[in-house]
């Protein structure tokens, strides 16, 4: 899935198939863009291989870039690799590059992202999610008046009001272009006579049928292929070549396509389809590769591949990767099936995104860090595929409770955190006879839960772990169960305890031998404890341990977050420019790895920062920005009165400046901003110097009317909610 919520860069707004030249549709193009502005629901539907994709991203990037300035967000949601129904919305979360860390469904982010804003979603591959697409789609455009969707699919979705644009083959002409322009890609010049014109015919005017021709122009000329696809048509109709349907003739090519290629390019071809969406080479050269294909040969064979047109290359964040077309996968797939290796290659497959998964666990605390953060994120599919894998065997229940104990730093750092809570949930349901698994996903989900402000099974699953820890004599799981224990306690307002376990849990760490970002978050949780009573030497240097450490090693997310106490300090201190700096390096790192609560929390602490600096204006837009945030987020600043009260002392400030009726007008037009703009707008470099207000000495003292009673204690009410 790709999210593309701003309008603003065309080549990042269309899949990848799109940056291939488009050639022809003139006509569809204009009907289906008037279409879409007359109905708020269009399908494109035709069969496969004839172009929808590629059509309907032309007209998306067309219909926003003709939008007014600051026109309509939108979202391509590619559905294909989707095999649960389940997941539907969170793809389409996804694709809108949306960020929940609360126990919302994801169909109410999006009610809430979409509502009183133009936006354009494109679903795309669902023919096997019909019902689930349906039924979203439905409420989706009941629910939000502004929002149209563009569908694509070999099946309409069969709402009323849904306005059907079948897609045609090619005419004559075009398909003749769409070959020359193909055969040009593989340095061939054909001419536009008889035997391409007859060709094309053949091919009635399929576009994959076509590009898979002209895949082979380099070792055949356009007589020969029309000699062996001739051949192929009357073997596998006895002659009639003009009542072939449309579906067979497609099926048709891209068969043919595979009797010319090689054992080896046929085999490959086959093994490839194991993989979602998209694969780079080493992920390639391992799963694919044994029984008949040396590791060695996989580049040799995927390049002859490539320049057939059966796999495409594209240029991504996380380096070069290839794909294939859904029809051309799926052919594939059944050649593996019929081949009785299927088996073999998916637990191939999961045992490369478990290897995958485990290396990039490690290598997050390392200067490789924001490259992890990319890899996983292009790697989702697969993960995704192989946690299915894991979790639908309970011989091997606990491979799947490593996978998702592994992938804490996606879950939490990544802002996945609802995801991350579904496979964990999942995975600890389970039985396992591998216990460390299972008590890793078990302090894992109590981490996600307690980020989510689900305080109740939080506390549960980590006394559960604790519990079952201590039993087996695992003392690296003890350590984390009580980590995240004193962090629950932090967020719910009992510093006292909070502190405690965190000592505690920071010395069984040092036991052990244990040092990575988890270790180093709890020392700023403890930091964060030293600040909140009023020990801000203290405070300032733990965190000033951490920030060396992690400079050390290269080691960015907990780094943030480390500064993030140091601007409270350096707040508390009288130095409003300092903190500032700290905060700006603090929210560029977060936002980068997409850590929505570093970001909310950061722009939050700006806000006051940025009143003391004298402008009160900028510090009640930064604190509706914020408030826009938390919904996202949960209870906002976990309702905490520790947290909360610099935002307290930030807005009795700024509406003393301001007025009430002004400083409400201001936080209003923060609130209109997307995360984004906010986060621009608090990274600029150009912060104007205003008189400073005298800043308070001392530490905060928390507002007693927002007091609560510790997470831990006997009086709490199940089920609140801590951040």
């Amino acid at each position: 899935m790709r999210g593309h919520h701003s309008p603003g860069s065309p080549a990042d707004g269309v899949p990848p198939l799109e940056l291939t030249a488009f050639v022809g549709r003139s006509a569809e193009l204009a009907e289906l863009t008037t279409a879409l502005g007359q109905a708020r629901l269009v399908t494109v539907t035709g069969m496969g291989g004839v172009g929808k994709s590629r059509l309907a991203a032309r007209v998306a990037a067309r219909w926003v870039s003709g939008a007014a300035a600051g026109g309509p967000g939108w979202g391509w949601v590619e559905l294909a690799p989707v095999r649960d129904p389940q997941f539907v919305e969170y793809a389409v979360v996804e694709a809108l590059g949306l960020t929940d860390h609360t126990t919302r469904l994801p169909r109410e982010t999006l009610l809430e992202h979409l509502a009183d804003r133009p936006a354009l979603l494109v679903l795309d591959g669902f023919e096997h999610l019909v019902a689930a697409c349906a039924e979203l789609t439905a409420e989706l455009l009941r629910t939000l008046p502004e929002l149209r969707v563009l569908a694509v699919s070999r099946r309409p979705l069969g709402l009323t009001g849904e306005r059907l644009y079948p897609l045609a083959p090619l005419g004559e002409d075009e398909a003749v272009e769409l070959f020359a322009d193909r055969a040009r890609a593989q340095g061939v010049t054909v001419a536009d006579g008889a035997e391409v014109r007859e060709l094309c015919q053949r091919l009635e005017g399929i576009p994959l049928a076509l590009e898979l021709a002209a895949g082979r122009l380099r070792a055949l000329s356009p007589a020969q292929l029309l000699q062996r696809l001739d051949d192929r048509f009357r073997l596998l109709t006895g002659g009639g070549r003009d009542a072939l349907p449309r579906h067979q003739t497609l099926r048709t090519a891209i068969g043919w396509s595979h009797e010319l290629c090689t054992p080896a390019e046929r085999l490959l071809w086959a093994r490839l389809s194991v993989f979602a969406q998209t694969f780079d080479l080493e992920a390639a050269e391992y799963v694919c590769s044994g029984d008949g294909l040396a590791a060695e040969d996989v580049l040799d064979v995927l390049s002859e591949l490539l320049a057939q047109s059966v796999v495409s290359r594209e240029e991504t964040p996380a380096g070069p990767r290839y794909r294939m077309l859904d029809t051309v996968r799926a052919y594939g797939a059944e050649w593996l099936e019929a081949t009785g290796d299927a088996g073999r290659l998916r637990r191939r497959h999961r045992d490369w995104y478990l290897g995958l998964a485990t290396w990039c666990e490690l290598e997050w605390f390392s200067p490789r860090q924001r490259e992890v953060a990319v890899r996983v994120e292009a790697e989702l599919p697969n993960l995704r595929i192989a946690l299915e894998c894991c979790l639908t065997e309970p011989e091997e229940a606990h491979l799947g409770q490593h996978l998702a104990g592994a992938l804490w730093f996606c879950w939490v750092g990544c802002g996945r955190l609802s995801e991350g809570r579904r496979w964990l949930e999942r995975s600890v349901e389970l039985d396992s006879e591998y216990e460390q698994s299972r008590l890793k996903a078990l302090w894992v989900l109590g981490y996600v839960a307690i980020l989510q402000g689900d305080t109740v099974p939080a506390l549960q699953a980590l006394q559960v772990c604790r519990e079952q820890a201590e039993r087996s004599a695992d003392a690296t799981a003890v350590a984390y169960a009580e980590h995240r224990t004193g962090c629950l306690a932090l967020v719910s307002d009992d510093m006292a305890r909070a502190e405690t376990l965190l000592r505690s849990a920071l010395e069984r760490y040092q036991e052990i031998g244990e040092l990575n970002s988890n270790v180093l978050m709890g020392q700023v949780e403890l930091a964060m404890t030293r600040a909140f009573q009023g020990d801000l030497p203290d405070a300032v240097r733990l965190c000033e341990d951490v920030r060396r450490v992690c400079e050390d090693h290269g080691e960015r997310w907990a780094r943030s977050y480390a500064l993030y106490v140091l601007a409270y300090a350096a707040w508390q201190d009288g130095d409003p420019a300092r903190a500032r700096e700290l905060l700006t390096d603090c929210l560029d790192n977060v936002h980068t790895f997409r850590d929505l609560l570093g970001t909310v929390l950061s722009i939050e602490l700006l806000a006051l920062v940025t009143v003391t600096q004298g402008d009160a204006v900028e510090a009640a837009v930064l604190q509706g920005a914020a408030g826009r945030m938390w919904p996202s987020v949960g209870l906002p600043l976990f309702g905490s009165a520790y947290y909360n009260a610099p935002h307290e002392l930030c807005e009795a400030t700024a509406r003393e400046a301001l007025g009430d009726e002004r400083y409400e007008e201001w936080v209003r037009r923060g609130a209109r901003l997307d995360r984004e703009t906010a986060v621009a707008r608090a990274l600029r470099p150009d912060a104007r110097p205003l008189p400073a207000l005298p800043t308070p000495r001392g530490p905060l003292a928390p507002s007693r009317a927002g007091k609560r009673e510790p997470a831990a204690s006997p009086t709490r009410k199940g089920g609140e909610t801590a951040g």
